[in-house]
């Protein structure tokens, strides 16, 4: 786009994407008054993105809701990826909706405005001018960070603020050159700017930009205030928690990363790859509840954007397989139930699709076995599934897990140690896959059974008096799902049952001591804190249990 352009309205091409044809009639109608001459609508993602493809505009107007087929988020995503929009681009957001998700959502895209429906001539007629003022004058910093060229975007930045002339676009120039000094890694010029602005100004921009520099410098406890001010602030605490995300998972402290990413997506949902954070943070910290939750929410936000993919229905089907593992009876049977569906749905959109088969077999060889219906599993396994990697690393770990489940650990390894040759690069996400696969690896060679078998084998020991192998069962069972509040109870029902004949030694009063400090800080329901009260009571320590609610399951069977 030519920046004389923008100075002739009946040379602008502008394009409208809304569902409402209402709405396109009031804004041709207000364009048509104001000079611009060339105005394309599309009701629907589709029809918009054909147009881009057969020309340039200047203006995109995107209702953040299209109905039709996919939302405002992933059509802006998939026009920035091809090129369609860039920073030079007029970018104006609608919506009718204000929510805190549906404003963080769209403060990450950065449009030039946000109009609010239902719309009025005299509000487009006063808006836009405004927004074409503003990309003319700081056209040439727009086109430098298109380019990647942050020290160009600097300097024009720098003779801008010296002109008293645009003294009017002066907040807008500062954030990008703050922006600009982030882009190329120059912290302590960035640091020092940014001190800089934090005397003069109080924009929401300037304490984040303040608070990202010295996270990547680790001067966290220099800011640990204003960290505590701006998470308690609705239009700074999503972007908050999104900053101390990836300063934890640089510092691979990934418990408390995972608690960060948790509030984060959940205020803007509609974000793919930080959703593709959580699940990845869920698996490293075990939690699989939390597993099956982000893989739902990426494969529901996914829908009919540039990363729709039967993939992650596949992982939504790995994840649901993985939690009903960990539980027993109608839990484990419900999760299954809701899996199988998925497949079937999966079957029948995909069935006949060679590239999809082997997926397909190893999942349903996993909820057989998951099932206990492991004589089936053995069989499709054997007929069906090779030792072979692909080029995929989730496909590989599903065959890892399916042949560790049906005990055939030397396989299960071998594969393993095929998956870690695929992980490569620097970023954060290859950092937190990369660890994941050596805890899978560390774990598959130490622990031969899935946490539901393990759970079952330390029923039917504690049954035959024999209570220190069920110990270890249950520890093992742990360590696959140290959130699970019915092993860690199951523990301890073990450890008072050890004390009261023989007493507990040395390492088991210190898993009393650590297991008493897990529930105490977990959600417990009315039976569970009954339990674990009696317990407390028995054990030959004092612990102080938190007063917890809400916890699934019960303890060892009794």
């Amino acid at each position: 786009m030519d920046k004389d352009d923008l100075s002739n309205l009946d040379a602008l091409n502008v394009l409208i994407i809304d569902d409402q044809t209402l709405v396109h009639d009031i804004l041709k109608s207000t364009f048509y008054d104001l000079g611009i001459r060339t105005v394309k609508s599309a009701e629907n993602a589709y029809f918009g993105l054909r147009l881009c493809d057969q020309q340039k505009f200047h203006v995109v107007i995107c209702a953040f809701n299209v109905k039709s087929d996919k939302d405002g988020f992933h059509l802006l995503e998939e026009l920035k990826f091809k090129g369609h929009v860039t920073k030079r681009t007029i970018l104006i957001f609608l919506s009718a909706d204000t929510d805190e998700s549906l404003v963080n959502s769209i403060a990450e895209l950065q449009p030039d405005d946000f109009w609010v429906k239902p719309l009025s001539p005299a509000q487009v007629k006063k808006r836009l001018p405004h927004v074409l003022e503003v990309k003319k004058t700081l056209y040439n910093i727009y086109q430098a960070v298109d380019n990647k060229d942050y020290g160009k975007a600097i300097y024009y930045a720098d003779r801008h603020l010296l002109n008293p002339a645009l003294a009017k676009y002066q907040m807008q120039l500062l954030r990008m050159k703050g922006e600009s000094l982030l882009a190329i890694n120059e912290l302590g010029d960035a640091e020092a700017y940014y001190r800089g602005l934090m005397e003069k100004y109080t924009a929401s921009w300037v304490y984040l930009g303040f608070v990202k520099v010295l996270l990547k410098q680790d001067k966290m406890q220099e800011i640990k205030e204003l960290l505590a001010k701006l998470t308690d602030k609705v239009e700074t605490r999503f972007a908050t928690y999104d900053l101390l995300a990836q300063y934890y998972i640089e510092r691979e402290d990934y418990e408390q990363a995972y608690e960060e990413i948790k509030k984060a997506a959940e205020l803007a949902p509609r974000n793919i790859e930080r959703n593709k954070k959580l699940w990845d943070l869920a698996r490293l910290t075990h939690d699989h509840q939390g597993q099956y939750k982000a893989t739902q929410a990426m494969a529901k936000y996914a829908k009919n954007s540039i990363h729709d993919s039967p993939a992650l229905m596949f992982n939504v089907i790995r994840s649901g397989i993985d939690l009903a593992c960990t539980l027993t009876g109608e839990a484990s049977l419900k999760v299954l139930k809701q899996t199988e569906r998925y497949v079937t749905d999966l079957e029948n959109n995909y069935g006949a699709n060679e590239d999809f088969k082997e997926q397909l077999v190893v999942v349903k060889a996993r909820i057989h076995n998951a099932r206990e219906e492991r004589d089936r599993a053995e069989r499709i396994v054997d007929a069906h599934v090779s030792l072979k990697a692909t080029r995929s690393v989730e496909d590989n770990l599903d065959k890892v897990k399916v042949f560790h489940e049906l005990g055939r650990r030397e396989e299960a390894i071998s594969l393993l140690d095929k998956v870690k040759k695929q992980i490569g690069g620097d970023g954060l996400t290859s950092q937190v896959v990369g660890k994941y696969i050596e805890q899978e690896t560390s774990e598959r060679e130490e622990v031969h059974f899935t946490p539901k078998q393990l759970n079952s084998m330390a029923v039917e020991l504690f049954k035959k008096n024999k209570k220190v192998p069920a110990l270890k069962s249950l520890e093992q069972a742990l360590q696959l799902t140290p959130k699970n509040v019915r092993v860690s109870l199951s523990i301890l029902k073990v450890l008072v049952a050890i004390h009261r004949d023989e007493g507990l030694d040395a390492d088991q009063l210190e898993l009393a001591e650590r297991t008493l400090e897990i529930l105490s800080k977990s959600k417990l329901d009315e039976n569970q804190q009954k339990a674990f009260n009696d317990f407390v009571k028995e054990l030959p320590q004092n612990s102080s249990p938190a007063n917890a609610q809400d916890a699934p399951q019960s303890g060892l069977n009794s």
